[in-house]
Formats: structure tokens, C-alpha cells, sequence
């Protein structure tokens, strides 16, 4: 194909108009196309896929022919992975170490986006420019589609601004983005503000009171506790948008975002892997973006999960992303496929998710009130901790916290242990919960049923948890 010579943001917009109004054949002649690049792209250039694809036909147009690849195999052979012969696991993670850094390009080129995971092992990737355009040509075709004419001129009339719900301080993808927006400068560095997610409450109403957003993206966890703010009059702001992201969200509660803002509240159902995998509808489906990504539910064979039933996992590849390719790669959640079109209107598979589900702690605070902490104020608390590996927070009492710890191979566990009780002791006293006990485990943090790890568990107050 020929085609990424002449894409640009415009082309990219005009490219997923087109296909959509064409119906899925379209979508999914693109869909082909673009997996027989990319597989061609990771055999040429990856030695991994190299010999990874080695006995497979010259062309590809069938997802399901290729093996399946996930985290652990990648990030063990991420040298041989990326199709950059430059790029290196320990450039990439020293680049990725340094929060100075954040929103640089990475070899003048790519930016770096990381992730702690809940599979046991850290996510380091590398973003080219492609994927980057891709992304944003999907999502901002998708926001005129919420909104219409009207609503984008509801936007303009509150200057457009957008709110970012985002883990700072650290090498996440929005986070990242964010940044690098706000170092090319220009007139969309002027829209954008981010509101760190582990900002104590009381503070991030205030100042989204005086940002006034018309857009509010981020962590659907700490969306949900500021809906509880704006229901209870503390918070007084009125988007056009709200975008919960990041966490599994169900009807129930995007209907209470809905009805507390009084606004069109969309979802995101994506990874730092594929951010533009898919966007909801008014209905609550997940339409996936089939035209630059594939996306299989699968049992625990791999084999396909027929519509309408749950999968085991999710089987995913990015068509965009040349310098890292992730070609049918599990991405460990469980998805439900609409069996029958979609009443929207929109032709995209149509699809519920299980999984990611946001744990939300609450703690007794004094004059008998609650305070409650959204999961990735301790996932950026760890994830900025040198020598910290893999973490888990479970909540054992109302007012006591287990931390579990698994420090890295050439870690002293006493230094991360202090390091980590120092960050953690920081955020619950500027959150007023300086009577929280936190009690060092000596165990590592343990897997649930499926494999993965929950790195924050609330209090169990029915005593349900075996």
C-alpha cells in the first residue's frame, strides 16, 4: 500500500467519513488492506515477527492466521520487537524514568507512553507519528458526531475548553500527549488543561469551578466522585461532553453522570496499545473502529467467541502503529459482541466490555463524613516510585491499608518500601486521612481468578472475598 504516503490529519478524517457512509464492506476492505501492511511492515523490519510469521503465506488478510501475542512476550523481546533498529528496551526505559522528559520526542521522533498494568508486567511503548494522527482523526470525528452542529457551537460559546482527568507525573499516555501538545504550543495548547487525578477533592472542584470546562475527559472512577460533587451542589460546572475513559463503565452509571451534568456523556473503551479502538454511542455500545484496528473475542483457546456471548479475552491488533506493531495481541479483557445492528445507526461492530472496573476507596474521615480516592491516585503514587515493579493496595479495615510489593530485580526492597510509605503517607494527609494505618505486606501482590492483578481492592464490608 501506498496509502500512509498521502495521510494526513485531513485525509485521515475524509478516509473515516468515507468508509462509515459506505457501510462495512468498506470498513472492512480497509481492515484487510491495512493488516496485510502490517504484517508485511513487522516482517521486513522486526526480527521477532520475522520469525515469529515465518510460515505463513506472503500475504495476510486473515487476523486469525497469525499467533497470538501478549505483554510478557513482547516486553521479553522488546529489542527484537520494535521495527526501529535504533530503539532499545534500556533507551526506551531510561527516556521513560526521567519526568523531565515527558512529552519529548524520544530519538527526535516518537513519543514514549508507560503503563504499570494489571498483567504483572510493566508496558513500555513507543508511539510513531502515524498512530498519533490516527487517533486524533478518529476521536475528533467521533466528538462531531456526539455533538452535531449544535452542540460544537455550545462548545465554541464556552470557549472550547477541555478538562483532562490524567495520572501526572509519569509517562502515561494522556499524560504524555498532553504534554507534547502543550510543547508544540499553537492554538490547541490553549484548550487544554489537566487536572491531576490525585488532587485532593475539596481543591479539584475549586478549580474546575474556575476552569469552567466544556469538555471533561478522563478516569471514569474519578469522574464518578465528582458526579457525587456536582450532585451535591459543591461542583457547579456545565460541559457540553463528559468522557469517562480508562475504566468499565455501566449504563446505571453513565445515565447518573448524564442526568447530574445534564450533558451527553460518551464513553472510550481503549488501551495505551490502541487508543482509538472504539467510542460509545448513545445506547452504551462500543462501536470498534474496525477500519484501523481488529478486534476477536476469543475463548480460552483463542478460538472465536460467537456474538452475543462473553468472551474469555479480546484479541486486538493496531493497523496505525508502524514502530511497535501489536498484531493480535491479548489484551486480557472480556467483551460482549452485539449479535444484531446497532439502533444507532452506526455500521462499526458493536460491543459491551467486562472488565477494568474501577475500585473506588472510601475511608471515615471526622464530623462522620467519607473521603473517597479513585484507583489511580495510588497507580501514579507507585508508578512514580523508583524500584517499584508491581503493586497492590487492598484495603483490609475501614481506616487500614495492606501494601503489597513486588520491588524490581535490582531493587534494595527496604529503600522502595520507605519510598513508597513516604508517597502513600503524603496522599492520604493531603486527603485528611492521617489516621489510615498502612501496613506493609510480605507477600507480593496476588492474582485474581483470571491471572490478572487488582491493584486496588476496597474493603470488603459484606466479607464476600474468599
Amino acid at each position: 500500500m501506498t496509502e500512509n504516503m498521502t495521510e494526513n490529519m485531513a485525509w485521515l478524517g475524509r478516509d473515516a467519513r468515507r468508509a462509515r457512509k459506505q457501510g462495512m464492506p468498506a470498513v472492512t476492505r480497509r481492515q484487510r488492506a491495512r493488516l496485510a501492511d502490517m504484517v508485511a511492515h513487522a516482517r521486513a523490519t522486526s526480527p521477532y515477527y520475522r520469525s515469529l510469521y515465518s510460515g505463513l503465506p506472503e500475504r495476510v488478510e486473515d487476523p486469525t492466521l497469525l499467533p497470538v501475542t501478549d505483554k510478557k512476550s513482547l516486553m521479553g523481546n522488546f529489542d527484537d520487537w520494535v521495527a526501529d533498529r535504533a530503539i532499545t528496551y534500556e533507551k526506551v526505559r531510561a527516556f521513560s524514568s526521567d519526568p523531565d522528559r515527558i512529552g519529548q520526542r524520544f530519538l527526535g521522533k516518537y513519543m514514549v507512553a508507560t503503563t504499570s498494568g494489571t498483567s504483572g508486567r510493566r508496558g513500555l511503548f513507543v508511539l510513531d507519528d502515524r498512530y498519533m494522527d490516527v487517533g486524533a482523526a478518529l476521536t475528533s470525528r467521533a466528538l462531531a458526531s456526539w455533538l452535531g452542529p449544535a452542540g460544537l457551537l455550545r462548545a465554541a460559546a464556552q470557549r472550547g475548553r477541555f478538562a483532562q482527568l490524567v495520572a501526572t507525573g509519569g509517562h502515561y499516555v494522556g499524560f504524555a500527549a498532553y504534554s507534547r501538545t502543550l510543547r508544540a504550543g499553537g492554538w490547541r495548547s490553549k484548550l487544554l488543561r489537566a487536572f491531576p487525578v490525585h488532587t485532593p477533592m475539596p481543591r479539584l472542584v475549586a478549580e474546575l469551578n474556575h476552569y469552567r470546562p466544556a469538555f471533561v475527559i478522563g478516569y471514569a472512577s474519578t469522574i464518578m466522585l465528582l458526579t457525587a460533587e456536582q450532585e451535591a451542589g459543591r461542583l457547579r460546572i456545565n460541559p457540553v461532553l463528559v468522557q469517562p475513559a480508562g475504566e468499565t463503565m455501566s449504563t446505571d452509571d453513565t445515565d447518573r453522570i448524564a442526568r447530574a451534568f445534564r450533558t451527553t456523556v460518551r464513553a472510550m473503551y481503549s488501551a495505551t496499545e490502541c487508543t482509538y479502538l472504539s467510542h460509545s454511542c448513545v445506547h452504551g455500545w462500543y462501536h470498534v473502529n474496525s477500519d484501523w484496528a481488529v478486534l476477536e473475542p476469543v475463548d480460552a483457546d483463542h478460538r472465536p467467541t460467537p456474538p452475543g456471548q462473553l468472551s474469555h479475552t479480546v484479541l486486538i491488533s493496531n493497523l496505525a502503529n508502524r514502530v511497535q506493531p501489536f498484531l493480535r495481541y491479548d489484551l486480557g479483557d472480556s467483551v460482549l459482541l452485539r449479535p444484531d445492528p446497532c439502533p444507532c445507526g452506526n455500521p462499526l461492530p458493536a460491543l459491551r466490555v467486562q472488565g477494568r472496573a474501577g475500585d473506588i476507596l472510601t475511608f471515615p474521615a471526622n464530623g462522620g463524613d467519607s473521603v473517597q480516592l479513585a484507583p489511580l491516585a495510588f497507580g501514579t503514587l507507585f508508578d512514580r516510585t523508583p524500584g517499584v515493579e508491581l503493586f497492590q493496595v487492598e484495603q483490609t479495615a475501614p481506616s487500614t491499608l495492606r501494601v503489597r510489593l513486588l520491588p524490581a530485580a535490582d531493587a534494595d526492597p527496604d529503600r522502595v518500601w520507605r519510598a513508597a510509605h513516604s508517597e502513600l503517607t503524603r496522599l492520604l494527609a493531603d486527603n485528611k486521612l492521617d489516621h489510615v494505618t498502612v501496613q506493609r505486606a510480605e507477600e507480593p501482590p496476588q492474582q485474581a481468578a483470571g491471572g490478572k492483578y487488582r491493584t486496588v481492592i476496597p474493603f470488603d464490608r459484606a466479607g464476600t472475598r474468599p
